[in-house]
């Protein structure tokens, strides 16, 4: 399937110059949605993945239904504060500044085999950040999926070593 028809590109958002991938329009086209996800599970199928981890809060909209079609669990990884219970943190940097994304300590049991899904790859940080969590954790990361990749930001190159797959590239 063509997913980038599902794409709706939105010039100057947020800011001037920046042509925004809004993925609402592959989301809302049910049998589009359903094809994305059933492509990124495909891919999960074997890997012998035990627990999906995914930064919020596109990851979530990713993660969950695969880890739904997998039936198994995901770990969801939060900005600080947002977790209720013992977390571990990593800071990340940003183009901007930094963040600090958390994981709950026992979101991923040691030798655990992750799969680290998200909406987009752009310049990596996050997902760079995410490993490190599920790695912390003990957690052995089998893979990582995207819907979107934005290839001229070199995201992927933080991510050497890891397994990759992109259904767009932009």
């Amino acid at each position: 399937m063509d997913f980038k028809k599902y794409i709706t590109v939105v010039e100057d958002w947020p800011k001037e110059g920046v042509k925004f991938k809004d993925i609402t329009t592959l989301m809302d086209n049910g049998p589009a949605y359903k094809a994305a996800v059933d492509e990124i599970v495909k891919y999960a199928e074997d890997k012998q993945i035990d627990i999906v981890v995914g930064p919020e809060a596109r990851g979530f909209i990713v993660g969950c239904p695969v880890s739904y079609a997998l039936e198994i669990g995901f770990a969801p990884v939060r900005k600080e504060g947002k977790l209720p219970r013992e977390v571990v943190k990593v800071d990340y940097g940003l183009e901007y500044g930094k963040d600090v994304l958390t994981i709950h300590k026992d979101a991923i049991k040691p030798g655990q085999r992750v799969l680290i899904t998200d909406d987009l790859l752009a310049t990596g940080g996050t997902i760079e950040a995410t490993i490190k969590l599920v790695e912390e954790l003990g957690g052995i990361v089998v893979g990582c999926a995207f819907l979107i990749e934005l290839s001229y930001l070199n995201g992927r190159d933080k991510l050497n070593g890891y397994d990759v797959l992109t259904l767009m590239k932009y």
